[in-house]
């Protein structure tokens, strides 16, 4: 990747439609070898930036997923006890002693996986950093700084090839400074209509050009709405593909959960007719 426009023309050759800012920051992360970190509302298309950037370059995706509660066990390591405990039984048989605080114990976690990746590149994605707790992201901080981690029983262990990390947030809470500071950012909004199109029409090669707008015009009429769930960008292009399946001719509002997932939401634009006319 030597420019922006690379990566702009890398992501579009993998179904991923990147305008100037986003390719500038993905470039960026390529360039300086920073994490980057994308925020935005879900639904957005920030795991599929991940996804993209990783085929397009060759490179090995490996994914870890935050959750609330995830610890160091979930992350980085583990250790077989089930295997351990019949090595202990087998030796109390007489079979060979071996060691079981070892690599051939040792369960490994996404972030690990990444430090030991060998053979060509990764892409660490780190999906809604947001869910972890504050403990966690604490630990990712000294992470990220020198890409390596300490297992008492093992030593130090240092990426060979830093991967590039792509972290992503819904912002269901703010992230601290110090993370932030380690990062790279770029905020991804929803597309506008006409982009979305675009997007539709790249991922559904064929797709008639009414369909693609017209389930872009209701999708936009839709997040202008106070919604519990508002549509992403997916669920614009099941929309679209769901319209194909039925020639294209169904009304929206029999399709209407396709797009949305909740049920108040539902009723809400039954009640108000948000889409009457589209």
């Amino acid at each position: 990747m030597q420019s922006p426009q690379d990566v702009s023309r890398a992501l579009a050759g993998e179904g991923y439609l990147a305008d100037q800012g986003l390719a500038t920051a993905a470039y960026l992360a390529f360039a300086l070898e920073q994490p980057l970190l994308l925020e935005g509302e879900a639904g957005v298309g920030k795991t599929e930036v991940a996804r993209a950037l990783a085929a397009a370059t060759g490179a090995e995706l490996i994914r870890l997923q935050c959750h609330e509660g995830i610890d160091l066990h979930h992350a980085v390591y583990d250790w077989d006890y089930q295997r351990q405990l019949l090595a202990i039984r087998a030796a109390e048989a007489g079979a060979p002693a071996r060691e079981l605080f070892g690599p051939e114990f040792l369960l490994r976690r996404p972030l690990l996986e990444a430090l030991e990746h060998e053979g060509g590149p990764a892409v660490l994605l780190i999906d809604e950093i947001d869910r972890a707790d504050d403990e966690f992201e604490a630990f990712l901080l000294e992470f990220l700084a020198d890409f390596a981690i300490t297992i008492p029983e093992l030593g130090r262990i240092s990426a060979a090839q830093p991967p590039l990390v792509i972290l992503t947030s819904n912002r269901t809470r703010e992230l601290h400074d110090a993370l932030k500071r380690r990062c790279l950012y770029h905020w991804i909004d929803y597309p506008t209509p006409e982009r979305e199109a675009e997007i539709v029409r790249t991922r559904l090669p064929g797709v008639p050009e009414e369909v693609a707008a017209r389930v872009c015009a209701a999708v936009a009429r839709l997040r202008e709405r106070e919604l519990y769930k508002l549509p992403g960008v997916g669920e614009t292009i099941t929309w679209a593909r769901a319209l194909l399946a039925l020639d294209g001719e169904t009304s929206l509002d029999d399709t209407l959960g396709v797009a949305l997932k909740v049920r108040e939401d539902i009723d809400r634009v039954r009640r108000d007719k948000v889409l009457e006319g589209a």
